[in-house]
């Protein structure tokens, strides 16, 4: 393992809170292996921002980890001319342009058909009525994977993310893991047939006319699904619970002083809903002091980096006036989220919005609990209207 400093962590208090052991971390000891992680974090915003970048050394090549057995190789699992080769057959399927003309449509539809339902009831829980359900259907869509339901799509991304993530080598959650994966497979089984009966901008169809082998397809949406379900729903209900529990700063997008896209820079800069990228050195090296051996699991805290003092003045708090160009919450190298443009456009420019129109006397009817560490976003947001 690397020869960093140790830091001890309580992992049920750091899946809680991670904030201020990272925050320390940053002061006493930026690079630091955690052996309750098995990993050797890396804290600071620029040492992640310059060594994400050198994948000859911090490589996403991670043969029998965890994510390759749950979801098969996919583009996360590549470096170099692979990665590119498969995360060029995706961008007609979320490229800015596809997003705006096809996809944009589709998100309006869903979210106002979901406060269409939501309406009579006078109050919900945002995480499991709204940003579920429309983040889910929006993903049934973009995936091509229409046969399931918003409700199954929340499911297999949850149960797959947390058995890649399982680290404790949890059996049941591998299970669970491994049998969301079967789920997925399934799903692309039926809808393949369809989708090349009549193509769309679907990521089905387009990696299928791409020519991708099936089992790369499937690893691929498989990851999709990972991150493009929790990330826009952590990112929905925890905007909005930062908007409706900061009125002040609700207040400046009301005024026209601040865009909701600044405000959902902000938001995954304060909560970067991914907040965490794995790595394995493939060569040994050093980094501010510390070698790094061949083979050493290495984390990139991307949320830490988003709250780093150096780059960030009162960095735990949420301030639509602050400037966010240097938060990496979506990452800085050639990893960075295919989805990002999909993802502003359905929680910035429809769901956040709408709600927030449609209800405008909304607010919180009770405690909005944070939870994880390597994906983070609120378990509750109770409103009522």
């Amino acid at each position: 393992m690397s020869d960093a400093p140790v830091t001890h962590i309580d992992p049920a208090a750091f899946t809680a809170d991670p904030y201020p052991v990272l925050a320390q971390m940053r002061r006493e000891t930026p690079i630091t292996f955690v052996p309750e992680l098995g990993a050797t974090l890396l804290t600071r915003r620029d040492d992640i921002h310059r060594e994400e970048k050198r994948i000859d050394v911090f490589s996403s090549v991670q043969p029998g980890g965890l994510m390759e057995q749950i979801m098969g190789l996919n583009m996360m699992r590549r470096d170099g001319e692979p990665h590119g080769t498969e995360r060029r057959a995706l961008f007609p399927a979320l490229s800015p342009r596809t997003v705006a003309d096809h996809w944009a449509p589709r998100f309006e539809q869903i979210v106002s058909d979901r406060l269409d339902q939501l309406a009579p009831q006078g109050g919900c829980d945002l995480v499991r009525d709204f940003a579920m359900p429309v983040s889910g259907a929006a993903l049934c869509a973009m995936t091509g994977l229409t046969c399931m339901t918003p409700e199954e799509m929340d499911a297999a991304s949850q149960q797959m993310i947390d058995a890649i993530a399982n680290y404790a080598a949890n059996p049941q959650v591998e299970a669970t893991g491994l049998a969301a994966s079967t789920r997925v497979d399934d799903a692309i089984a039926e809808r393949l047939p369809q989708v090349r009966a009549a193509p769309d901008p679907s990521i089905l169809s387009v990696l299928d006319r791409a020519e991708m082998p099936l089992p790369s397809i499937a690893a691929n949406i498989k990851v999709i699904i990972g991150g493009g379900q929790n990330e826009p729903r952590d990112a929905i209900a925890g905007l909005l619970w930062a908007l409706l529990a900061h009125p002040d700063q609700r207040a400046l997008i009301t005024s026209g002083d601040a865009t909701m896209s600044e405000a959902f820079s902000e938001y995954t800069r304060l909560v970067a809903p991914i907040q965490m990228a794995p790595r394995m050195v493939a060569r040994r090296d050093t980094v501010a002091g510390v070698t790094f051996e061949l083979g050493d699991r290495v984390f990139l805290m991307f949320g830490s980096a988003c709250r780093d003092e150096d780059h960030f003045d009162h960095a735990d708090h949420f301030d639509l006036s602050r400037d966010t160009s240097a938060a990496i919450p979506f990452g800085a190298g050639p990893h960075f989220c295919a989805g990002a443009a999909a993802a502003r456009t359905l929680v910035a420019q429809y769901a956040v919005p709408m709600i927030l129109d449609r209800f405008p006397q909304m607010q919180l009817a009770g405690p909005a609990p944070f939870a994880g560490w390597a994906f983070r976003g609120p378990t509750s947001v109770p409103v009522t209207w």
